[in-house]
């Protein structure tokens, strides 16, 4: 990779050689490199013309820089630029006539001018010839200068859209507490007397889901296989309080346990299915728990018996996070629904890019 200074000089050669080749093409067109006096002629002019333009230009750049002429407006700019050229190329019309003045590579032509015309008409001519060329090389300077800003300003717009998704990815995660956290210390402090080996997996169960939800922010995406470890332990704690009343059921592809999904995604589908559905239902009910993959998309579906009261779970901070987070990992490419699939059954569904 070139650095600005490289790419700089690396421009600057090849744009004067460009017109060092170009003279030598008219100079072959015209006759001029009959003779190998003729051609040690222009090969020294034109060295001289190379010179001129490669020092002079730096010197004008360093003008530009340090007076910061990029920063104003465009109307500022313009005049600037155009005063700027026109100094330049006075200066470089005068210094080519000392350097072809000194050593003598004056045309025969060029002679008869000089002792009609003087020195400033001669001067004037060629800082006409050389406003071209100074004019060209600031609107190639420009021009990329603003064509680097662009894309330096589309970077930036880029890095800034990144750092606020992630951000906002945090703060949404931030809030995933599980609401269970109090019923399953209660249940896990009824079973150390009854059932202590049991309380003992509880624990640990409790342990992996915390661990998960204290350590999400550091990752946008786990695999199946190890969401659906923390909705089994957070499911065998919620056994725990509601015993019989409670049954799971798993449709899973095994196809997609290696898949990449948001994390603690499918455990907030299923921690709200128990607590806005089994949890209200006297008699308990039914959490059934599917992944599989349609269309290229993966669907992660929970159904549970309940009723769907619109304005809670519809607008429950769980859900809303749910749609926050798909629309920013997966913008216009994934999907959510919490429906009522029958009388006694609600359905809450996620699409997301295979």
């Amino acid at each position: 990779m070139f650095t600005g200074k490289t790419k700089y000089w690396w421009f600057q050669l090849l744009g004067w050689g460009a017109f060092f080749l170009m003279h030598l093409f008219f100079a072959w067109l015209y006759g001029k490199l009959d003779t190998p006096k003729d051609q040690c002629l222009f090969f020294k002019r034109a060295c001289c013309f190379v010179l001129i333009g490669l020092v002079m230009t730096h010197i004008m750049r360093i003008f530009i820089r340090g007076l910061g002429l990029l920063n104003h407006k465009i109307g500022i700019q313009v005049l600037n630029f155009i005063l700027l050229t026109f100094i330049t190329a006075l200066l470089c019309g005068l210094v080519e006539h000392q350097l072809l003045s000194r050593f003598s590579l004056f045309m025969p032509r060029e002679l008869e001018l000089l002792k009609r015309r003087g020195i400033w008409l001669m001067s004037i001519d060629g800082t006409i010839s050389w406003c071209i060329y100074i004019f060209l090389w600031n609107a190639v300077y420009i021009i990329y200068h603003y064509e680097r800003d662009y894309q330096q300003q589309q970077i930036d717009t880029l890095r800034l859209k990144s750092v606020v998704r992630e951000l906002e990815l945090k703060t949404i995660k931030s809030n995933i507490n599980p609401h269970f956290i109090f019923n399953a210390l209660n249940s896990i402090r009824a079973l150390v007397d009854e059932n202590p080996e049991r309380a003992r997996d509880a624990i640990t169960e409790l342990s992996n889901i915390l661990r998960s939800s204290i350590t999400m922010h550091k990752t946008e995406t786990v695999m199946l296989r190890k969401e659906l470890g923390i909705v089994e332990d957070y499911l065998a704690l919620e056994q725990v309080r509601f015993e019989d009343r409670l049954l799971v059921d798993y449709h899973i592809d095994e196809q997609l346990l290696d898949k990449q999904i948001p994390p603690m995604i499918l455990q907030t589908l299923v921690e709200n299915a128990i607590k806005h559905g089994i949890g209200r239902e006297v008699k308990g009910g039914v959490v059934s728990i599917a992944a599989t993959i349609k269309n290229n998309f993966i669907e992660l579906c929970v159904r549970n018996t309940g009723k769907l009261v619109y304005g809670n779970e519809d607008t429950g901070f769980g859900l809303n996070s749910i749609r926050d987070r798909l629309k920013l990992l997966y913008p216009g490419r994934s999907g959510f629904e919490i429906k009522q699939l029958t009388p006694e059954t609600v359905e809450a569904k996620i699409a997301l890019p295979a």
